[in-house]
C-alpha cells in the first residue's frame, strides 16, 4: 500500500521497507522492491503532478501490478554514468529514437529477462539529442517487455546467476532504434543551463537509494547474529574431567565463540541507534544537497562495514555448516554484497564526500562528545587529510592524490564511528555493556596503533585488551536478552538451528542408496592384467 506521498516525501513507512526482517527470507524480491519503489517509482513521481498522462503508470507501478526497472549504468560506465552514451534522439514526427550506439554503452545490470505474463517498463537514463546537439541526460519511461515478451528492438541478454540472488534475472540490455512516444520523455528538450546539476537532477533517487539500501544491513546481522549465537549454545563437543568424564560442553563456552558473537551483537545495537539517527539527520531541511550526500555516504560506510566486518566471522563460528547457503548466513553475506556497489560503490562515494568536505564544499554536524576517544581520532585523522591537501595548490596533483585518495574511507569510516557512537550514547537505548563493546571494537580493530600512541587517552595495547575482556564479560549474562531483542527468531530459517530442522533437511536431500557388490581391492581386475601389463612393458 505504498502511495505517491511515502515516495515523494520518504514518510517514515518508506525507510521501513529496506530495513525490515522479511529482507533475509528472499534477498531477490527485496532488490525488485527497492528499484520498483526507489528508483523507479522516485523518479516517475515528480513528474506525475503535472503529468495526468503518467497516473496510471504510477498506479501500477505503486500495486506491483507491473514491473519497474532503472536503466541507467552501462558496460562501460559505472562510477562515470554521467558519460553514458545510449541516445535518445528527437525525431521531426516529435517522436523519440532511442539507441546503444555500441555494445559497450549496453545498460549494465538491471534485471529485465523474459517473465512470463508480467508487463515491465524502464526508466532510461540516455542523452537527449535535438538537431544533433546533446542536451544532455534525461529519463525516458520505455516499455522493456509485455506479458512476458521482450518489446521490439530490445535485446536482453541474462547474466549467470550472482550467489545470494540467484532468482533474480540481471540483464545486460541493449536498444536497437527503439521509437519511442514524445510523452516518453520526463522533462524538458530545452539545453539545461547547468549540466552538471542536470544530471544530478536526473539521478537523485540514487542518493536516496544509497542511504535506504545499506539499511538492510540490520536485518542481515539481526538474523546472522541470531542463528549463530543459537547454533553455538546447541553445538556441543566432548570434553573431559579430571577424573575421564566424558562432558558435553556447548561451544558457546569458548572464548573464541563468545567474542566475534557478543561484538556483533554490540554492532547491531549501534547500528539501530544511527539509522534513526542517520535518516533524521537526512531528511533535516537545514541541510543542503551537498550536507545530505555527505550524511548518506557515511551512513552507507558505516553500514556496509559493520556487516562485512561480521558475517564472515559468524559463519566462520558456525564450522562447516556455515558454508553453505541453506544455513542463511552465508547466504545473506552474498546477497548483501550488492549493497556495496548498488546506488554508488561504496569506496567511490567516500573518496568524493572525503574531498569535498577537506575542501569545505559542505560540513556534517559537529561531535557533540568532542573528548571522546573516537571523536579525538576523527578529528586528527581530518587534520591529517587537510594537511596532505595543503600542501599543493591544486588538489588534483597526483602526489597529493596518491597520498589522500587511500586516506577517504578510513575518514568516511572514522566520522561514521564516532557519528554512530554518539547517536548509541545519546539515545539512551543501547545496553551499557554493548556501548562499551562498540567503543572498544573500533579502537582495537580500525586503529589500535594510533590510540596506543596518545598518552593522554591512556589506551596502550594492555588497557585495550582489559577494556574489551571487560566489557565483553559485561555482556555476556545478556545474550539471551540480546537474541530476543533481534526479533529474528521468525526469519531464521537454517537447518542448523535445531536437530529436529536438521534432520528433516537431510531428509529432503538428494538420496543415493547402495546395492553394488564391492570388489576385492586387493587383486586387479583380471588373474591375467599383471602379465598383459608386462607384455605391454
Amino acid at each position: 500500500d505504498f502511495t505517491l506521498r511515502d515516495i515523494l516525501t520518504l514518510t517514515e513507512k518508506f525507510w521501513q521497507m529496506p530495513a525490515d526482517l522479511i529482507a533475509v527470507i528472499d534477498a531477490s524480491a527485496m532488490i525488485l522492491l527497492t528499484i520498483q519503489y526507489n528508483l523507479a517509482a522516485g523518479t516517475l513521481a515528480p513528474f506525475v503532478e503535472r503529468r495526468p498522462d503518467l497516473r496510471p503508470l504510477m498506479n501500477r507501478i505503486l500495486k506491483f501490478d507491473i514491473s519497474a526497472q532503472f536503466l541507467l549504468t552501462e558496460l562501460a560506465h559505472g562510477i562515470d554514468a554521467k558519460n553514458l552514451e545510449t541516445t535518445a534522439t528527437l525525431l521531426s514526427s516529435g517522436e523519440f529514437d532511442l539507441h546503444t550506439p555500441r555494445f559497450e554503452a549496453s545498460k549494465f545490470m538491471p534485471p529485465n529477462g523474459e517473465v512470463e505474463g508480467w508487463d515491465r517498463v524502464g526508466i532510461v537514463m540516455a542523452r537527449l539529442m535535438v538537431d544533433k546537439e546533446d542536451r544532455g541526460v534525461r529519463p525516458f519511461v520505455v516499455m522493456l517487455s509485455s506479458k512476458g515478451r521482450l518489446c521490439k528492438g530490445i535485446t536482453s541478454r541474462v547474466l549467470p546467476s550472482r550467489p545470494g540472488t540467484g532468482a533474480l534475472d540481471h540483464a545486460i540490455t541493449s536498444f536497437n532504434h527503439v521509437r519511442l512516444p514524445r510523452t516518453a520523455l520526463l522533462g524538458s528538450t530545452e539545453m539545461p543551463t547547468n549540466p552538471r546539476s542536470n544530471f544530478t537532477s536526473c539521478i537523485h533517487r540514487v542518493q536516496i537509494g544509497s542511504l535506504s539500501i545499506s539499511l538492510a544491513a540490520i536485518p542481515a546481522l539481526s538474523v546472522s547474529v541470531y542463528i549463530a549465537a543459537k547454533h553455538s549454545m546447541q553445538r556441543t563437543v566432548t570434553m573431559y574431567s579430571e577424573t575421564g568424564k566424558p562432558i558435553a560442553t556447548p561451544i558457546w563456552s569458548f572464548r573464541t565463540q563468545q567474542v566475534p558473537i557478543i561484538t556483533s551483537f554490540a554492532r547491531l545495537a549501534v547500528m539501530k541507534a544511527f539509522a534513526s539517527e542517520g535518516v533524521s539527520m537526512y531528511m533535516d531541511p537545514s541541510h543542503d544537497a551537498h550536507a545530505r550526500f555527505g550524511i548518506a555516504c557515511c551512513v552507507k560506510a558505516f553500514m556496509v562495514q559493520q556487516f562485512q566486518d561480521s558475517l564472515p566471522a559468524l559463519a566462520e563460528r558456525c564450522g562447516a555448516q556455515g558454508l553453505y547457503l541453506h544455513n542463511q548466513i552465508y547466504s545473506v553475506h552474498l546477497a548483501m554484497q550488492g549493497a556495496v556497489i548498488a546506488e554508488g560503490d561504496t569506496l567511490a562515494l567516500s573518496v568524493r564526500a572525503a574531498t569535498d568536505l577537506i575542501l569545505g564544499r559542505y560540513t556534517l554536524p559537529e561531535s557533540r562528545h568532542p573528548n571522546t576517544p573516537l571523536a579525538k581520532y576523527e578529528s586528527s585523522l581530518f587534520e591529517r587529510c587537510q594537511s596532505i591537501l595543503s600542501e599543493a595548490a591544486n588538489h588534483r596533483d597526483e602526489a597529493v592524490i596518491s597520498r589522500f585518495l587511500p586516506l577517504c574511507r578510513p575518514l568516511i569510516e572514522a566520522i561514521s564511528h564516532r557519528m554512530a557512537y554518539e547517536a548509541a550514547l545519546d539515545s539512551g537505548s543501547v545496553h551499557q555493556p554493548l556501548l562499551d563493546l562498540y567503543e572498544i571494537m573500533v579502537i582495537r580493530q580500525y586503529a589500535p596503533a594510533w590510540f596506543a600512541s596518545q598518552p593522554e587517552l591512556g589506551l596502550n595495547a594492555e588497557r585495550q585488551s582489559e577494556m574489551e575482556e571487560a566489557a565483553v564479560n559485561a555482556a555476556l549474562p545478556f545474550v539471551e536478552r540480546y537474541m530476543r531483542e533481534t526479533g529474528a527468531e521468525p526469519y531464521a530459517q537454517a537447518p542448523i538451528l535445531s536437530k529436529e530442522r536438521f534432520r528433516e533437511f537431510v531428509n529432503g536431500l538428494e538420496t543415493a542408496k547402495g546395492s553394488a557388490v564391492p570388489s576385492d581391492f586387493s587383486r586387479s581386475g583380471s588373474e591375467n592384467d599383471e602379465g598383459q601389463v608386462m607384455a605391454r612393458l
